[in-house]
């Protein structure tokens, strides 16, 4: 059994990918102790076929412990990857981190992806420092609630505040 310590992030790497750096760059210069793999670094695959690809991809899921998905403008419209890649989260019931790259703070009905939008998730701006508090609090939360509980979560104004925001 792989050693789940990872975080995987999930995102349009046609239209988002400036956050994922953005996320790399957080990692490196506000040392915000959190990893993750590329969902879409396949140069340790050598066939490029989806069926490839997909099977790379699902080495990163047994080493994960949480799902990030960064939504934007186009997410809810990839199905070939992105979908795919929710699926996977919800089929190994790893905690679903959504991240909304225009900065709203619950689940964004237009632009989150639907199986996203029914899934225990909990929806959350994109900024270091709720996101660090999301992958601190939220694996927790999800654990004790996953048997029961369905749809989207979201943190208080409070907890905003008492970071800062």
């Amino acid at each position: 059994m792989a050693y789940r310590n990872k975080t995987y992030v999930s995102f349009d790497a046609d239209n988002d990918i400036s956050y994922y750096y953005l996320m790399k760059a957080w990692k490196q210069n506000d040392n915000v102790p959190f990893n993750f793999y590329d969902a879409h670094d396949i140069n340790n695959c050598y066939d490029k076929s989806e069926e490839s690809i997909k099977a790379s991809l699902e080495e990163r899921f047994r080493n994960s412990k949480a799902f990030v998905l960064l939504v934007g403008e186009h997410t809810k419209n990839l199905y070939k990857y992105v979908r795919w890649e929710i699926e996977q989260a919800i089929k190994r019931e790893l905690p679903i981190i959504v991240v909304n790259i225009n900065g709203k703070r619950g689940c964004d009905e237009e632009l989150c992806p639907a199986i996203a939008r029914d899934a225990l998730a909990v929806h959350i701006s994109f900024n270091s420092k709720i996101l660090q508090y999301a992958l601190e609090n939220w694996p927790d939360f999800f654990e004790e609630h996953k048997r029961d509980e369905k749809g989207p979560y979201r943190y208080g104004s409070n907890v905003y505040e008492k970071l800062g925001l």
